[in-house]
């Protein structure tokens, strides 16, 4: 018979101690358990089963044929050729997206990313594919136009083409994916360097003592939003500064636009943040919250993919969120050139957030 009152291992309660610490941290099991099934279900949703992606082109028309290294130049008998009968022919790819404009906006459609292929029909027997041959959809797109127009002028006599080969910045992954960032950045310097500092001083009873202080609550709280923006010049000089200097990222936009939205993302988020730590008691608690807040920011606001990639149903939700906001203006301004009046709707977000999130914090908040 065995003896119950028989002391137990040390080992196995303290293996047991561990277990029940393990449990008791809610922010613990989120991040064995939970985030890694959300970051799953949200991958997977950008990256589904799909249909093939269609790829936009534009056919233009020139009265001589454009400059450029020509290659894979076929010398057989000529086809008389029109720009509207180009675009004709390649209308009838389902897989292909035409449109029939100038010369100066099918080339900054090309430079911005919008345009996977221009064909110039410079009028004669000749079409020119411009393209930048790194992007696998400007790949994709090159093989379906050839098809299409080879398959609109009968095949039996093929038509004369040469590719001309660009490497426009603004349409490479780096430049997509900087403002990207840059937009992660700030969230996470105005989210977590904010509201952690402001918990800890209340976890280590600071708070209290400014409560016999002539200082309001909205000065003490509008005084971590200035000391962030202070930060934000060395952050976000550094990152962007490199980006332009060692990768030549364009900043075709105004540069005040650019700062502004900078200034205004960077109030945003320190609100959010300010927020968040309002109530929070602990380091433990506030962490939780805060990677609550951000975790659907990073899968759906567009950082290292297009946010385009989630169903159609949640794009009014993701256009909401403040990190697509941030993220959207500022792709809108360096790489396409963008002003004011086309970044509107995004500073609309950004500042109902900043706004919001301030007022909220400063009603919630508790120096104890």
């Amino acid at each position: 018979m065995s003896d119950t009152n028989a002391p137990k291992s040390s080992l196995s309660e303290l293996t047991a101690v561990r277990f029940k610490e393990f449990l008791r941290e809610p922010e613990a099991l989120f991040w064995s358990f939970g985030f890694p099934i959300l970051l799953a279900i949200g991958l997977g949703i950008a990256f589904r089963n799909r249909p093939p992606d269609i790829s936009h082109v534009a056919v233009i028309a020139a009265s001589q044929p454009s400059s450029g290294d020509a290659k894979g130049s076929v010398p057989l008998k000529a086809v008389p050729l029109k720009p509207d009968s180009v675009a004709a022919w390649l209308r009838r790819e389902k897989l292909l997206a035409v449109e029939v404009v100038s010369r100066d906006s099918a080339l900054q459609g090309l430079r911005t990313g919008r345009l996977a292929l221009v064909v110039d029909a410079s009028g004669d027997s000749v079409l020119h594919y411009r393209y930048d041959d790194t992007r696998p959809d400007a790949r994709t797109a090159r093989l379906l136009v050839d098809d299409a127009v080879q398959a609109g002028a009968g095949r039996a006599t093929p038509v004369h083409v040469t590719n001309q080969i660009v490497r426009e910045k603004g349409a490479r992954y780096i430049d997509f994916v900087v403002p990207g960032l840059l937009g992660m950045t700030i969230m996470g310097g105005g989210i977590w360097g904010l509201g952690f500092s402001i918990v800890d001083q209340r976890r280590k009873n600071l708070l209290k003592r400014l409560i016999a202080t002539p200082m309001s609550r909205a000065e003490y709280l509008a005084s971590y939003l200035m000391s962030r923006i202070v930060l934000l010049v060395l952050e976000i000089g550094l990152l962007l500064g490199a980006a332009i200097a060692i990768f030549g990222v364009p900043m075709r936009g105004p540069v005040a636009v650019t700062i502004v939205e900078i200034i205004v993302s960077s109030l945003t988020f320190g609100g959010i943040g300010l927020l968040i730590a309002s109530r929070a008691k602990t380091i433990e608690g506030v962490s939780g919250l805060m990677n609550l807040v951000m975790l659907p920011m990073w899968v759906l606001s567009g950082v290292f993919f297009s946010s385009k990639n989630f169903p159609g149903a949640i794009q009014p939700f993701i256009s909401a969120l403040p990190l697509t906001a941030a993220n959207d203006a500022l792709r809108a301004t360096m790489l396409q050139g963008a002003s004011w009046g086309a970044v509107g709707p995004q500073f609309a977000v950004l500042l109902a957030w900043m706004i919001g999130s301030f007022l909220i914090a400063l009603k919630l908040f508790r120096w104890r």
